[in-house]
């Protein structure tokens, strides 16, 4: 408790001082947009990417930019990795004029970046730290952080949104803590503010959250704190980040292994890669004068093909992630308990009309396909159940995974709680800039500071600074929280029943919801796909995916493989392990369609779906069961 009594001594008046000034103490350094680049070539490139007629090159046209590349006539910059900050790396460097190629080994978002908490939070945890130790760098991440929010916000904000998130109080000194802390916060973000957080009375709280315990194990809640942070659908905000580069010109390339690296034989400097198609089998060079290594937790695997005996430069850190049923938490409301009986934070968040509850980081190994232990599985639900009256039932988890941090290492730290949360870039290898650490939420300052550092090292001559600051990702432009209802009015799903009849059904609002926040004002070429090629059936009963996304998403997202659909391009693995199962036949019937998949191909595709999902602990909910696709 006397850390708790150290931060009130200091936060209470810091609080009220900056109230007093009438000014933000706090302000961090002038990160104004119209500090950044702008001008004639942001103009062009939105024109570019927003323009409503345009689609992203084939894969196969990919593919042949990078083949085209030579040792006399390299791209500029050739990105290892295809998560969010490697796409964010892509996206950035494009839009600068220069030359990109991007491969990633599996899908975009395929590892760390699909499996987040889907928050896009400000470092709530780091400002705390910050008044605790006095600690300025703490700070400056919180500023950072802030900053960032923000931007991922307006840059794709049918991706995105402010999400209340409410903190359980059990004595009035918690009450006063977290009220003081988190106005601090507010105070902090200043123009970057989402909502003022306030306080709410014990009824007030259970009205806003019903299934929160008032009472239980010695003790009764004195009222909630409420904050905002943002929230975001992680896996297709990684895709539109993919199909914007593409679209502003990079070749972005999935299913694309590195295999080896190309050097220069007089300097030894990295001057491209080796690279496998691993859809079709091929390997081609690619020649870049620099080579960025985004590949999250495997960066030090892609630094060891360089040079085998190379110092680790990450720690791996593993959050479990389970989803239940919508009714544990209300729709627009989060729950998140500081500090549980082991210290650990446990959060609920609504998410896609389901709840994901989890904790925060423990110690892993690094694995292509992690998997979540029943332990762990355990003590989430342990957790939650201490501050709901719910009965709260491991039948009820219709799906959890399990997801590898790479947090970037400091040599005297013991544990990943006292791990720098910041990233870290860094050419150890002439040629090969490295990137690693860091969070969703700053993937574009990180990609930012990347390309510098490969503009740095490759001698390049970019047209522009960084440009994406103020770049809106493809579906954002022009859309509004009220665009569902053009779909819902202007579109039918048109449905094919048995026989091949076709038989025309109503764009329902959960469907017309859905196709907006999923891909923006793209969603009304989906929708047009669901009415004309009468593709307009739910994939799973009980959600609102179409069977037109899967034909739109192989035309327009790279989207290669039954797991590439169901776990990336729409969110049923990760929303409800067994309906993706069911889903499969007819996901894959589709693909095979688009794809032209011979019958072996879609059996193969069948097991390797199947097998992925398998990594996804859930259990068999009476809920959720086999039905007509309304």
């Amino acid at each position: 408790m006397s850390s708790a009594r150290r931060f009130w001594r200091l936060g209470a008046p810091a609080v009220s001082a900056v109230v007093a000034s009438g000014g933000y103490l706090l302000l961090s350094p002038n990160l104004a947009s119209s500090d950044r680049g702008g001008g004639p070539a942001l103009d062009s490139l939105k024109l570019k990417i927003h323009d409503p007629g345009v689609s992203v090159p084939s894969r196969a046209a990919q593919e042949s930019a990078l083949i085209g590349s030579t040792a006399s006539n390299p791209l500029d910059i050739l990105v290892v990795g295809g998560g969010a900050t490697g796409c964010g790396v892509a996206l950035d460097a494009v839009t600068r004029g220069l030359r990109v190629g991007l491969v990633e080994r599996e899908d975009f978002a395929s590892g760390t970046s699909s499996r987040s908490t889907k928050l896009i939070h400000g470092g709530v945890r780091y400002l705390e730290k910050a008044v605790f130790n006095l600690d300025y760098g703490q700070l400056k991440l919180v500023f950072h952080a802030l900053e960032e929010r923000k931007q991922v916000i307006d840059n794709a904000p049918h991706l995105c949104h402010a999400l209340p998130c409410m903190t359980p109080c059990f004595d009035w000194f918690e009450v006063v803590y977290y009220w003081a802390g988190l106005k601090m916060y507010d105070l902090v973000a200043g123009a970057r503010l989402l909502h003022l957080s306030r306080y709410y009375s014990t009824q007030e709280s259970v009205e806003l959250f019903p299934t929160l315990a008032k009472n239980g194990k010695d003790r009764s809640l004195r009222g909630t704190v409420v904050y905002y942070d943002g929230q975001m659908n992680d896996s297709r905000l990684n895709v539109a980040l993919a199909c914007t580069a593409a679209l502003a010109g990079a070749a972005v390339l999935n299913h694309a292994e590195v295999v080896s690296f190309l050097k220069d034989e007089a300097s030894g400097r990295v001057i491209g890669a080796r690279v496998r198609d691993n859809l079709s089998g091929k390997e081609f060079d690619a020649y870049a004068k620099v080579v960025v290594n985004a590949a999250g937790p495997f960066c030090d695997s892609v630094r060891k093909m360089v040079k085998d005996d190379v110092q680790p430069m990450i720690c791996p850190s593993s959050g479990v992630h389970i989803v239940l049923p919508d009714y544990y938490s209300p729709e627009g409301m989060g729950l998140i308990v500081p500090k549980t009986k082991d210290g650990r934070v446990v959060f609920m968040l609504p998410w896609l009309g389901r709840t994901i509850a989890g904790t925060t980081d423990s110690n892993t190994s690094i694995t292509p396909l992690p998997e979540p232990h029943e332990d762990e599985i355990q003590f989430i639900l342990d957790a939650i159940s201490d501050y709901l009256v719910v009965k709260v039932r491991r039948t009820d988890v219709l799906s959890a995974w399990s997801g590898i941090r790479p947090l970037a290492t400091d040599p005297s730290a013991k544990n990943t709680e006292s791990i720098s949360r910041d990233h870290v870039v860094c050419e150890d290898f002439p040629g090969l800039v490295t990137i690693t650490g860091g969070k969703w939420t700053t993937y574009r300052s990180m990609a930012e500071d990347a390309v510098d550092a490969a503009v740095k090292s490759g001698k390049l001559n970019p047209e522009s600074g960084s440009l994406t600051h103020r770049l809106r990702l493809t579906g954002a432009n022009g859309w509004e929280p009220s665009y569902f209802t053009v779909l819902a009015q202007q579109y039918m799903r048109m449905k094919k029943s048995y026989g091949n009849k076709v038989v025309p059904g109503v764009m329902d609002t959960a469907a017309a919801k859905h196709l907006s926040h999923a891909y923006g004002t793209l969603g009304e070429r989906v929708a047009a796909i669901a009415q004309n090629e009468g593709l307009g059936k739910r994939l799973a009963h009980g959600y609102p995916f179409l069977e037109a996304e899967v034909a739109y998403c192989a035309r327009n997202e790279y989207c290669e493989s039954a797991v590439d659909f169901i776990a990336r391009r729409s969110r049923l693995a990760f929303l409800d392990t067994d309906a993706a199962h069911r889903a499969l036949p007819r996901v894959i019937e589709i693909l095979a369609s688009e794809h032209k998949w011979d019958s072996k191909k879609q059996k193969q595709e069948l097991e390797d779906a199947k097998r992925f999902l398998e990594t996804f602990k859930s259990s068999k909910n009476a809920q959720f069961h086999d039905g007509k696709h309304q």
